[in-house]
């Protein structure tokens, strides 16, 4: 069953906090969801669908929807890191369609600032983890993890570190509009490449922000969006795809997005030439460019040329990308940052972007997620969106 035009997103909420020493995780999902529905014109009564990850405290869905207070009758706790959230949508309307509920409510939420949680730190992912006895002698950090992507990119294709670093300036084009982002200065190519290396090839500004926060979203059957007072964004394809050792046939030079964008833009009837907006995930610089190449923007090893010169920047280049300023500048809640990807997305849409980044007339967007280690194992999610 194709959920093209089943179900559309009637909305969205970023929480404006990016350091919440005084809040819980669980009240962090509170007033995101709170802010969603507002936005939506919808209440908890309304919803009876849930959706989270593995930030969600305690035993997830049983947690969250008690504290909530939600009477629902079909929850999903889908678990692929940053790539969750966008796996949900593709969910929810899935299970809109199949009748299994009406309003679907996805939150994240997570406080990594707060608690002292980075990339640059060994992640504990428990002691039953089957990798772990193979991997963990070499102590695999988040950072490196991306970096060997990043330096075998180099090494196939002849990506140097000035492209990745066209990525971080356009992101810094857009995140000076934001208010809210972490990073508002405007950086140079110059000032990524003088920036203390953390993990080679990868420096300080090519790494994402650690931030508190989260966001929601509510996505809702065509009747239901249809009597609400809020432009209609829906949901044109979706597609999912888990990449990890291959059995040991290792190659770093693709990403799980080749084979999610594949089939979003399928299920959506469109190409990437079609796209007027798309928000990639990007927890470093690396995985924007990895991402590109595997949806289709531009061809295998070509990324570097693509991004460079401003091309990712609103108003300058041919693909506008990420004009909140994205998980490079503005914030990237529970170190996982899909929601926001989608969240953006939905503003560019509904022609609710900065003025100075909204993209002109912008009907069809891309919204990207990477969770897990690009290096290892990782999920990807990809939606097509458009404005009805």
């Amino acid at each position: 069953m194709s959920i093209k035009g089943k179900a559309y997103i009637v909305g969205a909420y970023e929480h404006p906090t990016r350091k919440a020493p005084d809040k819980s995780v669980a009240q962090l999902h509170a007033e995101s969801a709170k802010g969603a529905l507002e936005d939506a014109g919808l209440t908890l009564a309304d919803v009876d669908g849930y959706f989270c990850a593995g930030d969600a405290p305690g035993l997830g869905v049983l947690n969250m929807v008690d504290y909530l207070g939600l009477r629902v009758r079909h929850v999903d706790s889908t678990e692929t890191g940053g790539s969750s959230y966008l796996a949900h949508v593709s969910h929810a309307a899935q299970a809109i369609a199949m009748g299994k509920c009406n309003v679907a409510l996805i939150t994240l939420a997570g406080r990594p600032r707060s608690e002292g949680s980075s990339g640059t730190k060994p992640r504990n992912w428990g002691d039953n983890v089957p990798d772990l006895p193979f991997e963990a002698p070499f102590s695999p950090l988040t950072v490196n993890m991306y970096a060997m992507v990043a330096m075998r990119h180099m090494y196939e294709y002849g990506t140097t570190p000035e492209q990745l670093a066209w990525i971080k300036v356009a992101a810094s084009h857009h995140a000076q509009h934001n208010p809210n982002a972490m990073l508002r200065d405007v950086v140079t190519v110059e000032d990524v490449l003088n920036s203390p290396m953390i993990s080679d090839p990868l420096r300080k500004l090519d790494c994402c922000v650690v931030s508190d926060g989260g966001g929601a979203l509510i996505v809702a059957r065509p009747e239901i969006a249809a009597r609400l007072n809020r432009p209609r964004i829906k949901v044109l394809g979706a597609g999912e795809h888990v990449k990890g050792q291959l059995g040991g046939a290792v190659d770093l030079s693709w990403s799980a997005a080749r084979v999610s964008g594949a089939a979003a833009f399928a299920e959506a009837g469109v190409t990437p030439a079609d796209i007027k907006y798309a928000s990639i995930y990007d927890s470093f610089t690396i995985t924007v460019l990895m991402q590109l190449e595997d949806l289709g923007f531009c061809k295998k090893g070509e990324g570097g040329k693509f991004v460079a010169d401003g091309n990712l920047i609103s108003g300058v280049g041919k693909l506008p990308f990420n004009t909140d300023g994205g998980g490079l500048c503005n914030n990237h809640p529970a170190n996982r940052g899909g929601i926001t990807k989608v969240i953006e997305a939905v503003r560019q849409l509904r022609g609710e972007a900065h003025p100075a980044v909204q993209v002109p007339d912008c009907d069809l967007a891309l919204a990207q997620g990477t969770g897990g280690l690009l290096g290892s194992r990782h999920g990807s999610a990809t939606l097509i969106l458009a404005r009805e």
